[in-house]
């Protein structure tokens, strides 16, 4: 194994890079996110990706991202953010990924000419449209892009697998919403979203239940791909749809055999964050990592360090928890799992360590880890290539 995946080099080069700085501390390895980058781009089999900002939360590897081929735009989460990605030129094609309800910056991009080229509005609901004319009606702003997102779900014998998105679910629901967004002024309809979050945002795992949740991901995607093929080719005989965007980086490969998708979206994939570590069809090189000191020895087999509760959302559980990395053969207690101030870890590799010691952690997600930090180092080998602010660092919460 290569030193830069064994995991005692792992550590050794990060310590080594990192010595002169204080932890708490952030880095991204630029060695393992370039490398995932290239094996998502030969999983979508040349289909362009739109990176998911949500998932890097930092402009300068947005940049990194986008510079690689097969990448092209931006899925953002807000759009505050995708406003002040435009404006800062990250991009020139950003997609808000979720219907936003902010009047102040729906004002901001209805009155600019070049936001409102460059921006797409995501909307499921004559309501959202309502709700852009309330703040300016047409004849007092630019046209606005936008996407029709449709519900990606998996509905059967009344169950529900999948995130609660939109609304529109079916072909027939979808063309009469994309008649609606036609017939109103003001509004171009120029994209179709739908985001298979049973597929693309849920590892497969081990065991009797890993293979339940294999076959019911293998008939949703086989529904998802039928209904969605009716719904684009029905919505494309109202609008000339620029693109169909669909997947996630734990569905590329799967979703790019989707004949009605145009591109696909990826972002976490960049960072390899833990919750990966269950994924069947993509397992990116953990790229992003956060260290923690140890402060005390509270006994044999144990090991605190200061800080650690940097929960990722979703449903509360272990599989939020920040994952113990390395030095490998440490795990967190039962009793306090990931603590406000301090968090014990133990394990075979605990009594190896010492006051003063580092140990580090990936985060469950990947972009929420910026949220907890003001900057990330860049590593090259075994030193700083590079620091950057994240979005926090640059004084930006978008949500």
């Amino acid at each position: 194994m290569s030193k830069f995946h064994d995991s005692v080099a792992l550590r050794q080069r990060y310590d080594t890079a990192t010595a002169k700085l204080a932890a708490p501390l952030a880095i991204v390895d630029l060695d393992a996110f370039d490398a995932n980058g290239a094996a998502m781009r030969e999983r979508a089999v040349g289909l362009p990706i739109r990176v998911a900002s949500k998932s890097l939360r930092c402009r300068q590897l947005l940049r990194r991202a986008l510079a690689g081929p097969g990448y092209a735009g931006i899925l953002s989460f807000s759009l505050a953010e995708s406003l002040w990605l435009v404006e800062n030129e990250v991009s020139r094609d950003v997609v808000v990924g979720y219907p936003d309800a902010d009047a102040l910056s729906i004002a901001a991009l209805a009155t600019d000419s070049s936001a409102a080229a460059a921006i797409t509005l995501m909307v499921d609901d004559v309501a959202q449209l309502d709700l852009v004319d309330a703040v300016l009606p047409p004849v007092k702003r630019h046209r606005l892009r936008v996407c029709l997102d449709l519900d990606a779900s998996y509905r059967v014998l009344g169950n529900h697998l999948g995130t609660r998105r939109s609304p529109v679910h079916t072909p027939l629901e979808a063309v009469r919403l994309a008649r609606k967004i036609k017939a109103r002024k003001g509004f171009d309809l120029v994209g179709i979203m739908s985001y298979e979050g049973q597929i693309a945002g849920l590892g497969q795992g081990s065991g009797p239940s890993a293979s339940m949740l294999r076959l019911v991901q293998d008939r949703s995607f086989r529904e998802l791909v039928e209904r969605r093929g009716k719904a684009v080719a029905a919505v494309r005989q109202v609008a000339e749809l620029e693109f169909v965007n669909g997947g996630g980086t734990g569905s590329l490969s799967r979703t790019a055999s989707d004949p009605s998708i145009t591109e696909l979206t990826a972002g976490s994939g960049f960072y390899g964050p833990a919750l990966f570590d269950e994924y069947d069809d993509f397992r990116p090189r953990p790229a992003a990592a956060f260290a923690l000191s140890v402060v005390r020895r509270p006994g044999p087999g144990f090991a605190t360090v200061h800080g650690g509760g940097w929960i990722a959302s979703g449903k509360t559980g272990p599989s939020r928890q920040p994952r113990p990395w390395l030095p490998s053969g440490l795990r967190l207690t039962g009793m306090e799992a990931a603590g406000e101030v301090q968090t014990p870890v133990t394990g075979p590799a605990a009594d190896s360590l010492r006051v003063g010691d580092r140990v580090w952690f990936r985060h469950a997600k990947a972009g929420e880890l910026c949220e907890r930090v003001n900057e990330l180092h860049l590593v090259e080998g075994d030193r700083i290539a590079d620091t950057v602010p994240t979005y926090r660092g640059e004084g930006k919460a978008f949500l």
